[in-house]
């Protein structure tokens, strides 16, 4: 499952993300992953949630973004849940339609019992119309 949390640059959508993410991990029996850009959020996560520097890893397009989920995936059998903070920059997405990528998250995340919750730095109206049906917040 995919859900989105979708807002203008500033709008709040990482302290949403961060929140949501420390909440859920009270009541998570498996795993959790946090992937952001930097290091910057290190202390605002629970320290019983994994978070991934994508930055050092050499993505250069969303079919790398997508491998690069897979792996996590495959070396973790009790991941739960993944929050992905500024999923445009993460997965080489900015300006281009996601339409694709999120429907190649849904379908993993379906097969693995995975959720995914990407922070994405568009009003929810100018997203496209594939993915609107994912939003659960709109900042």
């Amino acid at each position: 499952m995919v859900q989105i949390i979708a807002g203008d640059k500033g709008k709040g959508k990482t302290k949403y993300l961060l929140d949501k993410a420390n909440a859920a991990i009270k009541e998570a029996n498996g795993s959790i992953v946090y992937l952001d850009k930097s290091s910057k959020h290190m202390y605002e996560l629970s320290n019983k949630i994994r978070l991934i520097n994508v930055k050092g890893f050499d993505i250069t397009d969303s079919s790398g973004f997508l491998g690069f989920i897979c792996g996590i995936i495959s070396q973790d059998h009790d991941l739960e849940m993944m929050f992905l903070d500024s999923f445009l920059k993460l997965a080489c997405l900015e300006g281009e339609d996601i339409t694709e990528t999120v429907n190649a998250l849904d379908k993993i995340g379906a097969k693995f019992h995975v959720t995914f919750i990407l922070s994405v730095s568009l009003d929810a109206e100018k997203l496209p119309d594939g993915v609107k049906d994912k939003v659960i917040v709109s900042l």
